[in-house]
């Protein structure tokens, strides 16, 4: 739900303004599933479970016959065979007899149930019981967690080990995922450096290019570094324009501060369109939001913990987009209102 804040209302007109496009989709390997996003439903192929089955173990009786049972009146049954789990069938008990049953066994279907270990006697090959029982009694039935057709994981989910679990029980080993969007990365200002350079008085290091591609691996891409751009505006949008025709979305940090704003704000311009032109944040408004055509591009603030900050709200937003993920908004976890204006 939306609380009125204008920092969701940025994200969510962010948001918003994307194209319902998505990346597209490619057959992968259960095995190598984790962490990709489902592009189309996975369906059970058969009820599941599959057939009737024991959750405990016990004997197995028809439970017309336990009617009237009690301390003062016992009703006793004949032994009379084994069911396990891998037995193909089980057979109805006969009037006054009994099968043992281990848990995940097949069950017949009829008015059986099963009495467990502590609610009967047994004596050599035959079982006495002291209450009735009711039709179905621990007995599972089939397709009661799927039946045949049903949607076991639905698109647009991140498959988890969870989900890797239960689409192996369903038999299936290759699925549609979301092909992971191309993201390139570009660092902005002259003063910046490669982080393994030697610092110079007045140079930054690059460690936004390194630590955003670590980001879009978290959330699902694949991150390609376009380098460090100084402020010459027509050779940046040069590298932004290369970028756009082989990218999915792209990502600038730096530039974004009050005295470069006007610079990132008309290179949007310049390559697409501009959506978003500051958010109000703590730390400022360093967080410039644009399309090029259907592909985003995400400019966030040069300082790493706020670069992070906005990748996180609003990159992942955007991937998540790409993939198609039923995914709420990304909330922020430092949750900080914007400084009160100073009076005059």
């Amino acid at each position: 739900m939306n609380d009125g804040s204008p920092l969701i209302d940025a994200q969510q007109q962010f948001v918003d303004a994307l194209s319902s496009r998505t990346t597209a989709t490619e057959t992968c390997r259960l095995s190598a599933a984790i962490g990709r996003t489902l592009a189309r439903d996975v369906k059970a192929p058969t009820d599941m479970p599959p057939y009737h089955r024991a959750i405990v173990e016990g004997w197995l009786v028809n439970s017309a016959e336990t009617t009237g049972a009690g301390e003062d009146a016992p009703v006793s049954f004949n032994i009379t065979g084994n069911i396990i789990p891998g037995d193909e069938c089980c057979p109805m008990p006969g009037s006054g007899e009994a099968l043992r049953v281990a848990t995940g066994s097949i069950v017949v279907d009829g008015p059986v149930s099963i009495v467990r270990p502590w609610e009967g006697e047994e004596d050599g090959n035959t079982v006495t019981i002291t209450r009735p029982f009711p039709p179905r009694f621990f007995i599972e039935e089939q397709g009661c967690d799927l039946k045949q057709g049903a949607v076991a994981v639905a698109a647009g989910t991140l498959i988890t080990a969870a989900e890797i679990g239960t689409i192996a029980s369903l038999g299936i080993d290759e699925i549609e995922v979301a092909r992971a969007p191309m993201v390139t990365i570009f660092s902005s200002g002259d003063e910046v450096i490669p982080y393994t350079d030697t610092l110079k008085p007045g140079s930054i290091r690059d460690s936004n290019s390194i630590m955003l591609a670590s980001a879009v691996v978290e959330a699902g891409g694949i991150p390609v570094i376009g380098g460090i751009k100084g402020d010459n505006f027509d050779k940046f949008v040069m590298a932004v324009n290369t970028a756009l025709a082989n990218s999915d979305m792209v990502v600038i940090s730096g530039g974004t501060a009050v005295g470069g704003r006007d610079f990132i704000s008309d290179l949007l311009k310049e390559v697409g369109e501009l959506i978003i032109d500051g958010v109000p944040m703590r730390s400022g408004r360093p967080l410039i939001m644009g399309l090029a055509g259907e592909i985003p591009v995400v400019c966030v603030a040069g300082h790493p913990p706020e670069a992070l900050r906005g990748f996180h709200l609003f990159g992942v937003a955007a991937i998540n987009r790409l993939l198609g993920r039923n995914a709420p908004l990304p909330q922020d976890s430092q949750n900080n209102p914007p400084p009160a204006a100073p009076k005059a």
